[in-house]
C-alpha cells in the first residue's frame, strides 16, 4: 500500500479490489457495506494503522529478506496485537499458504538460526533466534489453518489475536475487526465454538482481559461459561503452561476468582471447590476461599510495592509503606529470586502464587472442634503440602518444582509462630530458630517471608494489630537480613570438620551417626558456640557420650 494511502485511511478500514481502494469505513463493516453497495466482486477489508508506527523487532527485516518474493507471508497473532498497542513482543508467528518448513528453514539460514520441524503433519516451523539488541525470538511459520488467510483467522481464539500484518506491503488485514476491540478494549471470541474448539482458551482470555485491562463481551462470556465442562479434558501440559502464565501475570487472584465464576475452576484444579462456603474462627475476618484469594491480592500488592522501578511508595497502603521502610533494600535481591526460572519456563514468581493459591487447601480436611467448640486446623499445612503434592503431579511439573511448593506449604506457619512469640513474649527469633527455619527451606525461606506477610494480611484485613505488623515485619527483617547479609554465620556456616575427620578422630564407622554430628556442628557454628576445629571436635564427643 503506497504512502499516500497510508495517510489517507490512517486509522481506518478500507475495502480493496487487487491494489485499488474502493471503500472506507470506521469499522469493517462499514467498508464492506460501502463496497458491497457499489461492486460485485468480494473486496478485501484491511485496517490502515497509517501514521500510528508499529515498532516490530529489527529482525523481521531480515526475515522480510529471505522470502520469495512470490509467496505472500503474514505476522499473526500477539505479535501484531502487542504492536498495536505499543507493548514488548516476544515471540513471532507467520502464516503463509503453503511450504511453511520449507520456507522457515530458508529463512533459518538467512538468519543463520537454529531451526526444527515443529509439526510435519500441519506444516509448521520453528525457529529460535537472537534479535540485534540480545532478545532471543521464537518465530513461528505455518500453513493456513483453512482455504486462505481469512479461514485462518476466523479459526483463531479472540479478534484481537486474528489481525495479520502483510509483510510485502505492511498492509494490515482484520476482517473480524480485531483493532476495534482493541481501540475500544473489549476481548471477543472469534467465533462461537471458539472455547469448544480449544476450552485452554478460556484460560487464555481470563489472562488477556486481566494482562490489558479489558472487558469480556458478553456472548464471549457466555461461550465461555457454556464450555467450561470441557476444560477438564485440556492436556495435563497445556493446562499448566497455561495456568502458569495466568499466575505470572496480573491480577492472578482477579483471573482465579473469573474462573470460578465460570464454572472452570472445579475442572480445572478440583481440590479448591471445597474451600468455597468454608468458614473459619477469629481472627480471620473471611471464610477459607475468600481469604485464599485475599492472601493472593495482598501478596500482588506487596511485590508490586517491591518491584524496582515500579509505582510510588506512597500508592500502597500504609503496612505496605512500612513494609517497604523495613525490608525495601532487599527489594532487588527478592526482585531478581521471584523473576528467576527454577525448572522449565516457570518463574519463582508464578511458582509462589500457586503456593498462595493451595496454603490453606486442607483445611476442610482436617477441621476438629475442641470441647468448647473452638474451631482448628492441626497440622492443615502438611496435609496441604501432600495435597498439593499430588496436584503438581497431575499438572506434569517437575520433581523440583513439587519439593518446592511442598517446602513452601508445609512450613508456612513458622513465621506465623515467630511472630506471635515476638507478640506475646518480646522473643524474636534466636540465631538457632534462623538457622533451623533455613536449613529446611533453603532460599524458599525468602518467598515463605513474603507469603507469610500476605497470608497476615488476609487473616486480618482492617483488623489487624499495628504490634502484630510491626512484630512480623521484625521477623521477616532478621530473617532476611541473615540470608542476604550472613549467610557465613548463621545460614552456611564453613565446615570446620567433615566425615572423615570425625572418624579418626572419635574411632567411628560410616553411618547416620556421623551426619547427626556434623549437623550439630554447624548448628553450633550457627549460634556463635563453636568457631574453631578444636571446639568442633570437643562438641562431638560430648555429644557421643549424652
Amino acid at each position: 500500500m503506497a504512502g499516500k494511502e497510508d495517510k489517507l485511511y490512517a486509522g481506518r478500514w478500507i475495502a480493496r479490489l487487487g491494489r485499488r481502494v474502493i471503500a472506507q469505513g470506521g469499522t469493517p463493516e462499514q467498508a464492506r457495506q460501502a463496497a458491497q453497495s457499489r461492486f460485485k466482486e468480494i473486496p478485501e477489508i484491511l485496517f490502515m494503522p497509517g501514521n500510528k508506527t508499529l515498532n516490530f523487532p529489527k529482525i523481521l527485516d531480515l526475515v522480510r529478506e529471505a522470502l520469495p518474493g512470490d509467496l505472500p507471508v503474514y505476522l499473526v497473532g500477539g505479535a501484531v496485537r502487542d504492536a498495536m498497542l505499543g507493548t514488548e513482543i516476544h515471540d513471532l508467528d507467520f502464516v503463509l499458504q503453503r511450504d511453511a518448513i520449507k520456507i522457515s528453514r530458508r529463512v533459518a539460514r538467512h538468519l543463520k538460526a537454529d531451526f526444527y520441524p515443529l509439526d510435519d503433519e500441519r506444516d509448521t516451523g520453528r525457529i529460535l533466534a537472537v534479535d540485534e539488541d540480545g532478545t532471543r525470538l521464537q518465530m513461528d511459520f505455518a500453513a493456513f489453518r483453512g482455504r486462505d488467510l481469512e479461514s485462518d483467522l476466523a479459526g483463531r481464539d479472540f479478534t484481537l489475536n486474528a489481525i495479520a500484518y502483510d509483510l510485502r506491503d505492511n498492509a494490515i488485514h482484520d476482517p473480524l475487526g480485531g483493532a476495534q476491540d482493541l481501540q475500544e478494549k473489549r476481548l471477543c471470541a472469534c467465533s462461537q465454538t471458539s472455547f469448544s474448539d480449544d476450552p485452554v482458551r478460556i484460560l487464555r482470555g481470563i489472562r488477556l482481559a486481566a494482562n490489558f485491562g479489558f472487558s469480556i463481551e458478553s456472548e464471549t462470556r457466555e461461550a465461555m461459561k457454556k464450555a467450561a465442562n470441557l476444560s477438564g479434558e485440556i492436556s495435563p501440559e497445556r493446562l499448566r503452561d497455561e495456568l502458569f502464565r495466568l499466575l505470572d501475570g496480573a491480577q492472578p487472584a482477579t483471573c482465579l476468582r473469573a474462573l470460578d465464576m465460570l464454572g472452570v475452576l472445579s475442572y480445572i484444579l478440583p481440590e479448591l471447590s471445597a474451600l468455597r462456603g468454608f468458614d473459619q474462627p477469629a481472627p480471620h475476618v473471611h471464610k477459607v476461599w475468600e481469604h485464599t484469594l485475599a492472601t493472593m491480592v495482598h501478596l500482588e500488592a506487596l511485590l508490586a510495592s517491591l518491584a524496582i522501578g515500579g509505582g510510588p511508595e506512597f500508592e500502597a497502603d500504609l503496612p505496605d509503606r512500612l513494609m517497604v521502610q523495613v525490608i525495601g533494600s532487599y527489594r532487588t535481591k527478592i526482585c531478581e529470586i521471584l523473576a528467576s526460572i527454577l525448572t522449565g519456563d516457570r518463574s519463582h514468581r508464578s511458582l509462589l502464587f500457586l503456593a498462595a493459591l493451595y496454603h490453606d487447601v486442607a483445611k476442610p480436611q482436617v477441621i476438629t472442634n475442641d470441647e468448647q467448640g473452638q474451631m482448628h486446623f492441626w497440622n492443615h499445612d502438611q496435609v496441604g503440602a501432600q495435597v498439593t503434592a499430588v496436584r503438581a503431579r497431575a499438572l506434569m511439573m517437575s520433581n523440583e518444582e513439587t519439593a518446592w511448593l511442598q517446602m513452601i506449604i508445609s512450613n508456612h506457619l513458622r513465621i506465623l509462630f515467630h511472630t506471635q512469640r515476638l507478640v506475646r513474649e518480646g522473643k524474636p527469633p534466636s540465631r538457632r530458630a534462623i538457622y533451623r527455619f533455613f536449613r529446611d527451606t533453603g532460599l524458599a525461606g525468602m518467598e515463605l517471608c513474603l507469603l507469610a506477610l500476605a497470608d497476615l494480611r488476609a487473616t486480618y484485613e482492617q483488623t489487624l494489630p499495628q504490634e502484630t505488623w510491626a512484630a512480623a515485619l521484625e521477623v521477616v527483617r532478621l530473617m532476611l537480613e541473615n540470608w542476604f547479609e550472613k549467610p557465613g554465620e548463621t545460614i552456611d556456616p564453613p565446615s570446620l570438620v567433615n566425615g572423615d575427620d570425625l572418624m579418626k578422630a572419635l574411632n567411628l564407622e560410616p553411618g547416620k551417626k556421623i551426619g547427626e554430628l556434623l549437623e550439630a556442628i554447624r548448628e553450633a557454628q550457627a549460634t556463635g558456640d563453636v568457631s574453631t576445629r578444636a571446639q568442633a571436635l570437643k562438641l562431638a564427643k560430648k555429644s557421643l557420650l549424652n
